[in-house]
């Protein structure tokens, strides 16, 4: 008893008592967005527990009314020697039995369960059961992508999808990640296998590491799909083909919620930005002070729909509740509406407090490269706008700046529109002293930047002659000595674009906070300039 209340009290002193400790022995506020970061992380952790913890009581609810139901069976069956098995039990038991069936019986109220929508599962545990696996069982990561993917007449995407999708990940993100591939094809295991074997032969190292799984839904697991009742005017192919990929979804999102703190829905035949997974982290750590339900990092249907995944049952039982009636995207919209929307409001009030909890990321992460559509016979060129042509900018979440220049700018690519990845940056024909700012506010502790300039098609726009200069708050650390050359007015130069046109390099950690990062050009330049990635990477810990 005693060493667990030391536990308890050296718990509190490292949870309330240091972060105190560091924010008041530091002198910026670096440490404080820091440690607000932190616990944004525990906060969505510890959720994540939260509904690890109501599925584990959920389970024993199960349990429990199945052990009932087994007892009742014998208690109130007509078998003979019914009253001579229940007499050779101990009588505490024998009336412990009784009334642990009284008590759960049939008089008692039962919440509605998966059974209540999918009744036939009730006869057929192995419908809720994987028919194939693919894994190493990872989990507890923080962010889990899922892709569903049927078999497609003559083409398919996702080979390149996963490519993209495991090329834009830095070894330390491949450790916090989870790729879930869900073949749904419940009725032809020999496609499914197929698919397993050759995802394992092209990205055996992703499957070996616990980055990349693949499952699949067992047929037990679909009721009747070939008598729906048709709604909305559609087909009785398309009504087929929408409900099973209802059914498909919800599948998938069950099966993932256990895995991560936050689940992604994607698809099999799109492409993604690099850096799209810090990006998203980052993107949801900024939420800490907003209601959110789903951040979307596209615009098209449900591709880059991002949930937390303790909210996930809920959501997957109102798809199953209405799981004939329309499509999923339309479900998500009336499950926000039903839980978001003032009745006695108007619709552009109903609207805005749906944008509160379905909040947008721009520009979009993820593009949508498929033409083929997963229902059979239809072809849709769908791309998203807000993703920007692939390889001419890559974005970034740098940290909150004031940023400024003195080149006159061409239309809309601003510095500020590049500085929040949503473009690029195009300036008109540097001079010398010509300048690009940005100016922490607060003041950051810089552990890296990288500067891109020129893109494919434009790649003589570069910056020439210019150098990346620093504005450190204090400068005590030159007592003993620096490692840049010094220049007026207290700034260092750490580093000068080269002929590629890309500057980048770390700062050393005695620099301490800075306030300001800026390019400087040094001479005249006939060509325009563009900056088609700002990364400036502030330090972690």
């Amino acid at each position: 008893m005693r060493a667990r209340l030391k536990n308890v009290v050296l718990l509190l002193v490292m949870v309330f008592i240091l972060p105190i400790f560091f924010m008041v022995t530091r002198p910026d506020g670096q440490y404080e967005a820091l440690l607000e970061k932190r616990f944004a992380e525990l906060h969505a952790r510890l959720k994540f527990a939260e509904s690890l913890n109501k599925q584990r009581k959920n389970d024993i609810h199960i349990l429990r009314s199945q052990f009932t139901y087994l007892l009742q069976s014998v208690l109130h069956s007509n078998v003979s020697n019914k009253s001579v098995l229940i007499e050779k039990f101990p009588s505490d038991l024998q009336t412990a039995l009784v009334n642990f069936t009284d008590l759960y019986g049939q008089s008692s109220i039962h919440l509605p369960s998966l059974f209540t929508y999918l009744p036939h599962l009730s006869h057929n545990p192995n419908g809720m059961r994987p028919a194939y696996k693919l894994s190493r069982n990872r989990f507890g990561v923080s962010m889990v992508f899922g892709i569903p993917t049927i078999k497609r007449d003559r083409v398919s995407y996702l080979r390149r999808t996963l490519h993209s999708l495991i090329d834009g990940l830095n070894e330390e993100e491949r450790e916090d990640c989870l790729i879930i591939v869900f073949v749904a094809e419940p009725w032809n295991l020999q496609y499914v296998k197929q698919v397993g074997d050759q995802i394992y032969k092209e990205f055996h190292s992703s499957v070996d590491s616990g980055l990349l799984e693949v499952i699949s839904s067992p047929p037990e697991f679909y009721p009747n799909l070939d008598n729906l009742k048709r709604t909305l005017g559609d087909s009785q192919d398309r009504v087929r083909w929408r409900t099973k990929q209802n059914l498909d979804f919800s599948f998938l999102m069950l099966y993932a919620k256990s895995k991560g703190v936050f689940y992604a829905q994607l698809e099999d035949d799109v492409i993604s930005k690099p850096g799209y997974f810090s990006i998203m982290k980052t993107f949801t750590q900024q939420q800490k002070y907003v209601e959110w339900f789903v951040l979307e990092f596209s615009t098209l249907g449900f591709i880059g729909k991002l949930f937390k995944s303790s909210e996930l049952p809920i959501l997957v039982e109102f798809f199953l509740m209405f799981h004939t009636s329309q499509p999923i995207d339309w479900l998500l919209d009336d499950f926000l509406t039903v839980k978001i929307c003032n009745p006695d409001k108007d619709r552009k009030h109903c609207v805005r407090m749906k944008e509160e909890v379905r909040r947008r990321y721009k520009p979009s992460l993820f593009q949508h490269i498929g033409i083929q559509s997963s229902l059979k016979g239809k072809i849709q060129k769908l791309q998203d706008k807000y993703f920007g042509k692939d390889g001419l900018y890559r974005a970034h979440i740098n940290p909150h700046a004031v940023v400024s220049t003195s080149l006159k700018t061409y239309q809309q690519f601003t510095l500020q529109k590049a500085y929040l990845g949503e473009t690029i940056f195009w300036g008109m024909s540097p001079l010398p002293k010509d300048m690009v700012k940005f100016e922490f506010t607060p003041p950051v502790v810089l552990e890296s930047f990288k500067f891109r300039s020129g893109n494919s098609e434009h790649p003589g726009d570069k910056f020439f002659d210019t150098v990346v200069e620093i504005l450190p708050v204090t400068h005590e650390h030159t007592k003993d000595g620096t490692p840049y050359p010094i220049l007026n007015h207290g700034y260092y130069q750490v580093a000068r674009f080269k002929a590629d046109g890309v500057a980048e390099g770390t700062i050393k950690d005695n620099i301490g906070p800075i306030k300001i990062l800026r390019l400087h050009c040094q001479v005249k330049s006939d060509s325009w300039a563009i900056l088609s990635e700002i990364y400036i990477k502030a330090k972690t810990s």
